[in-house]
Order: C-alpha cells, then structure tokens, then sequence
C-alpha cells in the first residue's frame, strides 16, 4: 500500500504560517493540507545579572563588556548550523529521515517531505567550528548523543550549543502546528583575578568537574571522567592594568541532588538559576601562578554550587605576592600547595 507523504515547511524563528502547497509539485494530492514545524533557539541566561552582581562596581565595568563581548556567540538566539533528525517511535527507534542545514540567520525556511507516520524528532543547532564536541551515535534516537572529545586537557567550547526533542504525529489531511524549541546544553565559568601587588611572572587557569557527554532524547548529561578545560585569557590590555579574568565554556558541572554518574537537568523554579549547595566539590578553577623565583603555587578553588545549562558562573579574587588565590566568595574551598611541582599533581575527586 502506497505511503501517504506530507509537505512541511520547517520556519526556523518564524511566525508566519506558510501555504502546504506554495513551494511543491501541484500535482501532490496531499497538497491541501497545511503543516508547519517551528524552530525557536530560547536562550534561558543569567549573564546579565552574574555580571551586574559580580562585575558592577564602576571600575569593572570596561571588564564586565569585555567579558560580555567574548561571549556572544556562547549566550546567543542566533543558529547558525542545524542538524534534524525523525525517528521511529518503534523498540529499535531508527532514523526515519536526516536534514541538515546552514541558516547564518535569525530566520529561514524550506521544504520537507516526510511520510504520515507517528515520529520523535531531535534538533542540534551550532555544532558547526566547535571542534571538541561531536554528534555521535545520531542514527538511533535513544543512542544519540552529544559527545566531548577525550584529551588531557581541552579547549573550551566555541559555540552556545542548542537541542529539541519532541514527539510528533503527522496525521493525513490535518492542519497541523508543531512548536519546536532548543536549549542551551552547555555553559561559562569566569574567573577575575586581582594581581596588584603580587608581582607574580605568570599564571595559568583551567577548570575541572564538568559533563562529559550529553544524550538528547532524554535530556540526560554523563559524567564518564573529570576533563580539563584550558580557560581562555582575555586581552584587557586597554582596559585594566591590574586584573586578569580566564573564561571557559563546557557542559555543566553536577547538581546538589545528582547522586548517580549520569544526571538529567530538570529546573522546576522561578528562577531557573537558584539551586542548592551541594555537601561535596562540584567543580573547580585550578590556578598555577608562576613567581619571582620560577617557583609556582597551587591554589585549587573548590565550588559547591552548581554551574547550569545557560549559566555563566563568574568568580572574584586577589592573587598574593606568594601566588595564592583568596576568593571573594566565603564559601568558595580554597587549597593551596606552595612550590607545586607538576610531577606530584594529584587529582582532586569531584
């Protein structure tokens, strides 16, 4: 028996509805029904607040825009790339059909066909430049997922990533409407440092404690080992003589109630960044200060409170003339090791 076909127009940031029939074959004879899929990026941030909160003073303010500048295209409603996938609903749940696309702009649309059958459909917006996380596994529904690149250290993530799920059941001679809406997956930790007076050579930040991969069909984040991220080190040259601030972009860190390795993000608040602290070390900014002398200090700031999709975390602190990092925040663990040598690092547990 002959499959019933349906055209979609897929309009991504749009809200006109678009005629079944305007861009196809007349002869199609499902072709008066109306059909229309769209695509919203909802970028759900606190960056604006985290800066004004943490970087308001106005001698901050030059470094609060930097900060800001660096990360627009993290905390972003712009989709640049999209990948789109319709599965079977069935045990083996198979892709059924795969698009892919450029759109370099807020809106765009085109043509689909796809047959009248009960589907899940994943959307991935941004991959495209950012080279330590790939779609993998994409050609079953329950195994796709976004995974991290595996290394000693890694670079941060270049783009604000996006993802959707939605069940979808396209029915023959319906009108029908489906709202597809992607979230943020990965998120920024900021570190701004106070080096007046401390006369240290130099000093290198990374970040540790964060997802290693994230499944997209049930939203679900792993933690498979402890990667670190090389933060990047703004130029604030024209900006301030005395401070220094790291940035890094990666999945989030584990929650207050995450107790398994893997961990499904579910925020059911007001606001969707108030959470608990959590009893144990979530993540963490690893400082190494070189000194004077060519010896280096170790200051290990261990943070309980977790960093969410969406979120920038920004952390405060002065640097001493013997390389330890004083945290503003109280309630940030501070461990400090003077004349660390590298060869007896030993890995905190997070």
């Amino acid at each position: 028996m002959q499959k019933a076909w349906k055209h979609i127009v897929l309009s991504f940031l749009a809200a006109a509805v678009l005629p079944g029939c305007s861009l196809v074959d007349e002869n199609l004879s499902d072709c008066e029904t109306d059909y229309r899929i769209d695509y919203q990026l909802r970028l759900v941030t606190n960056m604006t607040t985290e800066l004004q909160t943490q970087l308001g003073l106005q001698t901050d303010i030059a470094l609060a825009t930097a900060l800001k500048t660096y990360l627009s295209d993290i905390f972003t409603d712009y989709a640049h790339d999209v990948d789109l996938s319709f599965y079977d609903v069935g045990e083996e749940a198979a892709r059924l059909h795969h698009e892919q696309h450029i759109m370099n702009d807020n809106a765009s649309s085109y043509t689909l066909y796809i047959p009248v059958r009960r589907y899940m459909h994943l959307g991935v917006a941004n991959l495209e430049g950012c080279e330590n996380v790939s779609l993998e596994d994409d050609n079953l529904c329950n195994r796709s997922h976004l995974h991290q690149q595996v290394a000693d250290t890694l670079s941060s993530h270049r783009k604000g990533i996006f993802t959707a799920r939605l069940p979808m059941d396209v029915k023959e001679g319906v009108d029908q409407h489906f709202d597809v809406r992607l979230y943020m997956v990965n998120c920024a930790s900021a570190l701004v440092l106070d080096t007046l007076g401390s006369h240290i050579k130099d000093i290198k930040v990374y970040t540790a404690g964060f997802a290693t991969d994230f499944d997209i069909a049930d939203s679900t984040y792993r933690y498979q080992y402890t990667p670190v991220f090389r933060t990047d080190k703004l130029d604030l040259s024209d900006v301030t003589s005395s401070k220094l601030c790291f940035v890094s972009v990666t999945f989030p860190s584990k929650t207050a109630t995450d107790t398994d390795a893997d961990t499904k993000i579910v925020i059911d608040t007001d606001d969707p960044f108030v959470t608990d602290d959590a009893d144990q070390t979530l993540w963490q900014f690893r400082v190494y200060a070189t000194l004077r002398d060519n010896t280096v200090t170790e200051t290990l700031l261990s943070l309980k409170k977790p960093v969410l999709p969406g979120q920038l975390r920004c952390l405060t602190a002065s640097v001493y003339e013997n390389g330890t990092v004083s945290p503003a925040d109280p309630t940030v663990g501070v461990s400090v090791t003077l004349d660390w040598d590298p060869g007896l690092e030993v890995d905190v547990e997070i």
